[in-house]
């Protein structure tokens, strides 16, 4: 079977690479993914592979079905959405999109998803059961479009009873994948703050109240509490501040937007109500506090029976030198929500080629995949779904 794959990715490699490419050239940004949409179904439409459309909009659903439908149920998922980054690469297939980019390789998600597809569509005499291939909107923003798929039914008709998905890595050589067992990723929630005061000429103090000074209080004492526990793995930061006045000019409020990340959902729970103690402690005279806690993704959780199948798997295929242990992460993912719900693996695909000068980090104007990456992506994707299918 391994020998059957990667043949079939060798014959279809070239054809992935340019869906790739058209995917990094034409971007589009979370729950605006359209035309990405229409060129996924017009893919499809060209295999002659059916489909179901407008789920969560944009995304589509493949069932393809070997053997025996009914005897086991696994899904593959890929995201499709960019971020709002201006493409610094000077590639042939660079963003035409002014200000849109694949920076944190959707495209390539996407396009190994659909070699899966095509390898697994020629293979279907030899495993036995359905794999479902999700092709997922808005990964990039709250709420997410795995959310919404969910709550759409994705999982069900048939019935889903693990799923696997692969996000390219930069950390990693090409030829290289991560796993990590157990928690793997964040759970992610946006903080938006507004402190509002009373304004006034800096050189008479008793005339005003000064909303900066609280804003600095409130960020020292979360950062600090934040930063001293020892149980909990989290990250309390801030990365906006706004507040407008001048040298001699005291403003009436302040704007703050930041993060909070954690590994334990009882924690996370507990830190939104510290949060609020906090501010509520802070209140006093002419100050008013709107702390906003905008719930996010939760916690991505590896399953450790799957995950620890499928590392043995993709051993298989690709060598034991070549299959690496990875740490726990403070990004967030919304894959989170299926692995919440179902046993799932969400694993890394080395993407970098130092020798080439492809490293660049995720989020970043210069991000590039080797595209070597995809002949594994692909095929990898469509051994693990068969060896999976039996369990």
């Amino acid at each position: 079977m391994i020998s059957k794959i990667k043949e079939l990715s060798d014959l279809y490699f070239t054809e992935i690479v340019k869906i790739r490419r058209h995917l990094h050239k034409h971007p589009e940004l979370s729950f605006y993914e359209t035309e990405t949409s229409k060129y996924i179904k017009d893919i499809l439409n060209q295999w002659e592979i059916p489909f179901f459309e407008g789920i969560a909009n944009n995304g589509i659903v493949v069932n393809l079905e070997g053997k025996d439908p009914l005897t086991s149920i696994i899904a593959l998922r890929a995201d499709f959405d960019a971020l709002p980054i201006e493409e610094k690469n000077e590639v042939s297939y660079r963003s035409i999109n002014k200000g849109v980019m694949h920076a944190c390789g959707h495209d390539a998600h996407t396009a190994s998803l659909l070699g899966a597809i095509r390898i697994l569509n020629n293979l279907k005499d030899y495993w036995k059961g359905t794999i479902k291939f999700i092709f997922q909107p808005a990964e990039e923003m709250l709420p997410g479009g795995a959310k919404q798929m969910i709550e759409e039914g994705v999982l069900e008709n048939p019935k889903v009873q693990r799923i696997i998905a692969q996000h390219v890595f930069p950390d990693l050589e090409a030829g290289k994948v991560g796993f990590c067992r157990g928690k793997y990723m964040a759970s992610t929630d946006e903080l938006h703050i507004t402190i509002k005061g009373k304004g006034g000429h800096a050189a008479l103090p008793e005339d005003y109240t000064n909303p900066i000074l609280v804003a600095m209080n409130l960020i020292s004492q979360l950062d600090s509490y934040f930063k001293d526990q020892q149980d909990y793995k989290c990250v309390f930061a801030i990365g906006f501040v706004e507040a407008l006045g001048s040298t001699n000019i005291i403003p009436n409020s302040v704007k703050l937007k930041g993060t909070f990340r954690a590994m334990d959902e009882s924690f996370r729970a507990r830190a939104h109500e510290i949060m609020r103690e906090t501010t509520n402690n802070l209140l006093e005279g002419d100050i008013d506090i709107n702390f906003d806690i905008r719930k996010g993704y939760p916690c991505l959780i590896n399953d450790n029976d799957l995950t620890n199948r499928t590392i043995s798997f993709a051993k298989e295929y690709m060598g034991e030198d070549n299959v690496v242990d990875l740490p726990i992460r403070m990004t967030a993912e919304d894959f989170a929500y299926y692995s919440q719900l179902i046993p799932s693996c969400f694993y890394r695909l080395g993407t970098a080629n130092i020798k080439r000068g492809i490293t660049a980090g995720l989020h970043t104007s210069k991000f590039n995949i080797d595209e070597e990456s995809l002949r594994i992506g692909m095929g990898l994707m469509a051994y693990l779904a068969i060896q999976n299918l039996t369990y």
